[in-house]
């Protein structure tokens, strides 16, 4: 652990050299071909933090068949209300475009919720990193009586009676529906949606027509305020804890007074072991199609991504960042956005 976070501060004071050069608009009189230089210099000469996107595990495309029909059926929650698809909607990027997820009983739930697109990229789940497998975070949201609200024998039961169902299981497993096949079929259809042809994954591989020059600034710049101290790796985050806010209180805390329930939330990580030093401790989520998965942040408290990028330079950086580089940063994030093979580009939440 040491030396990871010696690695990332590292970065930081590497990445954070070039913001003067690419700063021109703010007083340092840097042309547009100085700004230009910097692009190049920092795509030839220093090392790449984000990879392109490997493909998933390679599984039955039955088993994945099957997981993709219990992701979608309602009757893995309690009172048929709910299915995980629900929540994670799959034509919109991954997620359910609310502020917080909302549970079987139409209360609101604790925590806005994550894409379901690329995390068996994460190396833990959940915003309080609360699991270490897929499989143990699908079974906690089937069982949670705030969240589906049911029980393996009202699952296995109704998954029993399905003649269709009995059948696949059979097939695939030898048996009848059972939790472990419940488990495996899922996690096989949600790893298979991994956006890996995004057009920025392209230009890491070498086609350079596949972001504007723009673009191209906007992850410089990304790269220069040392945001990829935190968002590196495939999936571009999901692969540590970090404390939010790190400089309180930001540009947008939410408004009037927190509930209960906000207050509970932004414990963060804290929540889960007891730890004084977990306070307000988060999974860093990944920014893969992060322009597509609006509200933003544990809280659902930016609306727009614009705003989230506000946010983290305040939270995060202890200081606002023109809006000119956001802009440019927003356009960059942009070309995170991907599909998952033989489904169709996903659409803005409105």
């Amino acid at each position: 652990m040491r030396n990871a976070f010696g690695w990332l501060l590292g970065v930081v004071g590497l990445l954070s050299l070039p913001f003067f050069l690419l700063a021109g608009d703010h007083g340092f009189g840097v042309s547009a071909g100085a700004r230009s230089a910097v692009v190049a210099r920092l795509r030839s000469e220093w090392p790449e933090p984000i990879s392109p996107l490997s493909p998933a595990p390679g599984a039955r495309a039955e088993l994945v068949a099957l997981g993709a029909r219990l992701f979608s059926d309602r009757r893995l929650s309690a009172g048929a209300s709910l299915s995980c698809a629900s929540c994670h909607r799959l034509e919109a990027g991954g997620g359910d475009g609310r502020r917080r997820g909302v549970g079987i009983n139409g209360e609101e739930l604790l925590f806005n919720v994550p894409s379901i697109f690329n995390a068996w990229k994460n190396y833990r789940y959940n915003w309080r990193g609360n699991f270490a497998t897929l499989e143990d975070q699908n079974e906690a949201i089937l069982l949670d009586p705030h969240v589906m609200g049911s029980s393996w024998p009202s699952i296995l039961s109704a998954l029993g009676r399905d003649l269709d169902y009995a059948a696949g299981f059979r097939e695939l497993f030898g048996e009848a529906p059972d939790r472990n096949g419940v488990l495996a079929a899922l996690g096989a259809f949600q790893r298979s949606l991994t956006t890996q042809d995004g057009r920025f994954d392209r230009y890491l591989r070498g086609e350079t027509g596949a972001i504007t020059p723009e673009e191209e600034e906007g992850y410089a710049l990304f790269r220069s305020y040392g945001c990829v101290s935190c968002h590196q790796g495939e999936n571009v985050g999901g692969n540590l804890m970090q404390r939010f806010p790190l400089f309180p209180p930001g540009l947008a805390p939410t408004e009037g007074k927190p509930s209960r329930a906000a207050r509970t939330a932004d414990l963060g990580r804290f929540t889960v072991t007891g730890r004084s030093e977990d306070r307000q401790l988060f999974r860093v989520p990944s920014l893969r199609n992060v322009a597509l998965t609006a509200p933003y942040f544990h809280d659902g408290r930016a609306a727009t991504l614009p705003e989230a990028v506000g946010e983290m330079a305040a939270s995060q950086l202890g200081r606002p960042i023109p809006d000119s580089d956001v802009q440019l940063i927003v356009k960059f994030l942009t070309t995170l956005s991907g599909a998952p093979p033989g489904r169709p580009p996903a659409n803005q939440i409105p």
